[in-house]
């Protein structure tokens, strides 16, 4: 019903309406308490997600202010985009962002494919203990921290006493100083990165492989498909979605080099390759 006085106008809801309304809001509620169980297994992923995802992002505001502790992080001067400017007009910027560019890249070249092989290939073992014992081999370097990691790259690396220089060597080459050499330094970088990855995210590709319907494969064999023919007819088409939206995930991270690996890498002698945005961006802050 409208009631119209001089030019003012006062609508109110149907009654019709307004019962359609409550009942939603009841079916709602309803909904929700008849899967109370569902939600309360989601709520502590939601937990994690407002806490270690949205709450922090309060502290972006320190890029564009000079921070001060007595003054607190609304307290401190606003000072807009000083330290943007900074960081690119710093001598070396073009080298941070090529040497950033660079690892990302080759990274995402050999690192991507390598755990969409490796599931395409233990999706054709039939043995499933050698299936676990290849899986559990090629999952345990992904536990394996960042500093022992580089620690295990400096001993296997050594010039001196390292058993890739030894088998070099035995070979008749000349040992090679890989974590001193330049040239070496986003190789290392990069192999030991699909080494510790390659596994961990082969678990995506195997979950998608377990989901392809057994009868596509009957129906292949029976028509005389090869090995090679299923995996490229079957395998790779069911897991192209899921192809698509880790590519997509990783690009995303593009510019996210991992800090830590890279300045424990770093020494005098590869520092005009192993400079990058990650690291650097601490230094480069200084007030004034």
């Amino acid at each position: 019903m409208t009631f119209v006085k001089g030019t003012m106008a006062m609508t109110r809801t149907p009654p019709r309406q307004k019962l359609e309304l409550h009942a939603n809001h009841q079916s709602l509620i309803h909904r929700l308490l008849r899967c109370w169980q569902l939600y309360v297994l989601v709520l502590p992923a939601l937990i994690w997600l407002l806490l270690f995802a949205y709450l922090p992002m309060y502290g972006i505001q320190i890029a564009f202010k000079d921070y001060k502790v007595n003054l607190g992080m609304l307290g401190s001067p606003w000072v807009g985009l000083k330290y943007f400017e900074q960081f690119i007009n710093l001598p070396n910027f073009d080298t941070l962002i090529r040497n950033t560019l660079l690892i990302s890249v080759y990274s995402l070249i050999f690192g991507f494919p390598a755990p969409i092989l490796l599931a395409l290939m233990l999706n054709q073992v039939r043995s499933k203990r050698y299936k676990s014992f290849v899986q559990t081999v090629t999952y345990a370097p992904y536990f394996i921290s960042t500093v022992v990691l580089v620690s295990m790259l400096n001993i296997f690396l050594t010039p001196s006493s390292g058993f890739v220089n030894k088998i070099i060597t035995s070979l008749g080459g000349r040992a090679i100083t890989f974590m001193g050499d330049p040239k070496w330094f986003r190789t290392v970088y990069v192999a030991s990165g699909v080494w510790q990855g390659c596994g961990w995210g082969a678990i995506v590709y195997l979950a998608a492989l377990g989901g392809v319907d057994p009868s596509l494969y009957e129906a292949a064999m029976m028509d005389g498909a090869t090995k090679f023919q299923r995996l490229l007819h079957i395998d790779l088409p069911c897991i192209l979605p899921t192809i698509v939206i880790m590519f997509i995930l990783n690009m995303g991270n593009l510019l996210n080099v991992g800090y830590e690996k890279a300045y424990l890498m770093q020494n005098s002698l590869n520092n005009q390759v192993s400079e990058i945005i990650s690291p650097t961006s601490p230094l480069w802050r200084t007030p004034g």
